[in-house]
């Protein structure tokens, strides 16, 4: 039986790939350190996990309005005047299951196929995969180093005319952060050139030193106001049409319950609502009632912030330590995106060579798995997993273009486990440069 042309061309997660390879060899009995997904170690608030356990014994659990529970709207009305003083009409507040859902609730809503909208390279694949099943074209705006890895109005610009353009702060796969500059710079240039604007605040929460992580609301002049009461009005005076979306997943160690959110733009939410009604119903009713619990829970997922912190200072020093120095700046998130190509082989220009060079001197005897090139990052990652344990995601999720040359590491789990794999990283990565074998030791 045949798929849909669309489910034929859509491309694979990778990192829920590499989660399905690690899960098959703990499967076997062999051990894992798993830096691949973006997922937290700890579990969900002390509160949220009382709130969940009082609403199955209390609560009928049956559908909730496509909006959400008035009372999490709510709370999220307020999480922004306190954190962001800016203003939310709760009824441009959309609950959805996860960002994931605001991702194709805002596509769905705002862009007819055939639009032309921008999405960043490196990033999260799961903009440009959702886009391209809707038929929308998508922009692929490549960022690296020369720009701290950040989209700036001058590189934007040789990519117009745009529809949409999607960005992230902080990013994933790279970690880096917007500044309120930086921000206001894009906001502006979006209201200038008529795109709409959405932008992922999913890790809001997970910075490190004095890195802030400005809302891209704080520079709506779409009628969102100060709490003094004043309209915000440091944005272009053609303002973005802006959608922003956040999830409960990241900072409030809640990835399972499937749950977010989107701030939508004035004059869209009956639309927005339609869509969710049609497509989704409702976001779960039980981590609704749970999540207005997380917001009395700072305390708690503050304190996850800073075992986050204490991972990314083992994490930087165990890649020095393993000769890999070229990252992008981690600021915020829990992940390091870093450049791998002084540990491949160099790529063949006829493929059918590259079994010649893995053979060479080996008397045409069938090369074993350590005598095979390592050409890109989805066969390092590969080789990491199989010979030392250690997983993590290949950079072509991320970029198909030029990833594969990165890998993503995610510092999300425990600080011994991430010590002890970067441990076997270096050992690995000093055994290849000097040209000895490679270590064994996941093997177990």
């Amino acid at each position: 039986m045949s798929v849909s042309r669309r489910a034929g061309e859509i491309k694979p997660f990778y990192v829920m790939e590499a989660v399905r390879a690690a899960a098959a060899r703990e499967a076997a009995g062999r051990e894992v350190f798993h830096l691949e997904v973006g997922q937290p170690a700890t579990k969900a608030p002390a509160l949220v996990r009382a709130a969940a356990h009082a609403a199955i014994d209390d609560d009928q659990l049956g559908y909730t309005m496509a909006k959400g529970i008035p009372e999490l709207r709510q709370r999220i009305v307020s999480w922004y005047l306190d954190q962001y003083d800016v203003v939310v009409d709760p009824e441009r507040i959309i609950i959805t299951p996860g960002a994931s859902g605001s991702c194709i609730i805002a596509f769905l809503s705002l862009f007819e196929p055939g639009a032309r909208v921008g999405v960043l390279e490196p990033g999260y694949p799961c903009y440009r995969n959702d886009l391209s099943v809707l038929d929308i074209d998508v922009v692929d705006i490549p960022i690296g180093p020369d720009t701290g890895f950040r989209p700036t109005p001058d590189l934007l610009d040789q990519h117009l005319p745009l529809d949409g353009l999607v960005i992230a702060s902080p990013s994933n796969p790279t970690g880096t952060v917007l500044d309120r500059e930086q921000l206001a710079a894009v906001v502006e240039w979006a209201g200038h050139n008529d795109v709409s604007l959405i932008v992922d605040e999913i890790y809001h929460g997970i910075t490190f030193g004095d890195v802030s992580t400005p809302s891209a609301l704080e520079f709506a002049g779409d009628g969102a106001s100060t709490s003094a009461g004043t309209p915000n009005t440091s944005a272009a005076t053609s303002p973005a049409q802006i959608t922003v979306f956040n999830s409960f997943s990241k900072y409030w160690s809640m990835t399972g319950w499937r749950l977010g959110w989107a701030v939508v733009p004035p004059g869209t939410a009956d639309a927005f609502e339609r869509v969710m009604a049609n497509l989704l119903i409702s976001a779960p009713t039980i981590s609704q009632i749970a999540g207005v619990a997380a917001f009395d829970s700072i305390e708690e997922c503050d304190a996850n912030v800073e075992r986050y912190a204490s991972n990314r200072t083992i994490i930087l020093d165990g890649l020095r330590a393993a000769g890999i120095d070229q990252i992008a700046p981690p600021d915020g998130a829990f992940y390091v995106w870093a450049d791998i190509a002084h540990l491949l082989d160099p790529q063949p220009a006829d493929p059918h060579l590259a079994n010649e060079v893995a053979t060479a001197g080996t008397a045409n005897a069938t090369p074993t798995a350590e005598e095979q090139p390592i050409t890109n990052s989805l066969e390092l990652c590969a080789r990491w997993l199989d010979e030392i344990g250690v997983a993590v995601t290949p950079g072509i999720d991320f970029d198909p273009v030029r990833g594969d040359r990165f890998i993503r590491f995610s510092y999300a789990g425990d600080g011994d486990e991430i010590a002890e794999a970067m441990r076997r990283v270096a050992e690995w990565t000093a055994a290849r440069i000097t040209g000895g074998s490679t270590p064994s030791g996941g093997a177990s």
